[in-house]
């Protein structure tokens, strides 16, 4: 405050519709990525969240990520969320340095609401992909330390009237996915799973259910990744986001599918077969 009573100019002139930008003129020490780091590799100092999967279904997309957060072969925690709404109509899935990353996504949160409040309207989908390509492309000093952060970004496009998925790389490389997509250290494992389950007209229920299949399949295969615990009732984060709107799926929902999923697997431990034809 200048004299007690009044905020600083640039709080009231007209602005960037940036809030990243906006922060990193005026505060940029709160900025995730300028924090300053001791040298050296800090890979093995923070939990890691590991696999998010998304796929799309002729109304929207569904994105699931599975609870688990390692810290080198220790499990730091068994009921972490990864998963994330951007805005009404988008998620974020984190992989990586799970503090940074949450941190990372409360920034977006912020700059799409942002951007909202100044500009009188939402960003489009491909607006907001792009924004949070910048985000990751600043986090970059911190990747190279050990710290990346590599989220998976996905919604439903108004205008296009249909679900998409957005995939990235450490330096902020922003790559449109189809059909479906899954990053972490499970993503090999569930991206296969998918690619057996998947069909271009599952409903909004099948695709929950193929995410499910996907991830525990990753489970089978990662140790990273965290199957449905049934002792302690904790299950993957679903969202589902259509053109009215995305809404996490509740507990009792999730635990239902997984319950079947797993009762499937009784009898059948690699999971349901695709058709040949």
């Amino acid at each position: 405050m200048s004299d007690g009573s009044r905020l600083p100019a640039a709080y009231l002139a007209p602005g960037t519709s940036s809030f990243a930008d906006f922060l990193a003129h005026q505060a940029p020490d709160l900025l995730p990525a300028r924090r300053p780091l001791p040298q050296g590799h800090a890979a093995d100092l923070a939990p890691h969240g590991t696999t998010i999967v998304a796929a799309t279904f002729a109304g929207g997309v569904v994105m699931s990520g599975d609870r688990r957060a390692t810290m080198g072969n220790i499990i730091a925690q068994r009921d972490i969320q990864k998963v994330f709404p951007a805005d009404e109509y988008s998620a974020v899935g984190i992989a990586g340095s799970a503090g940074l990353a949450v941190e990372l996504v409360r920034l977006f949160q912020t700059e799409l609401e942002h951007y909202e409040k100044i500009e009188g309207s939402s960003l489009s989908m491909d607006g907001k992909a792009n924004r949070l390509a910048a985000l990751i492309r600043a986090n970059l000093g911190m990747a190279m330390q050990g710290l990346a952060v590599v989220p998976l970004f996905a919604g439903f496009d108004r205008v296009a009237g249909q679900g998409r998925i957005f995939s990235y790389d450490v330096t902020g490389g922003r790559y449109e996915q189809t059909a479906f997509h899954s990053v972490g250290s499970g993503s090999l494992f569930a991206r296969g799973s998918l690619k057996k389950l998947y069909r271009d007209d599952l409903s909004a229920d099948e695709c929950v259910t193929a995410t499910v299949q996907a991830l525990y399949d990753a489970a089978d295969d990662d140790s990273a990744t965290g199957g449905p615990d049934l002792t302690r009732r904790i299950f993957p984060v679903v969202h589902v986001i259509d053109a009215d709107g995305g809404r996490r799926l509740g507990d009792a929902e999730v635990a239902e599918i997984a319950d079947r999923v797993i009762a499937g697997r009784m009898g059948r431990p690699d999971g349901p077969a695709a058709p040949l034809t």
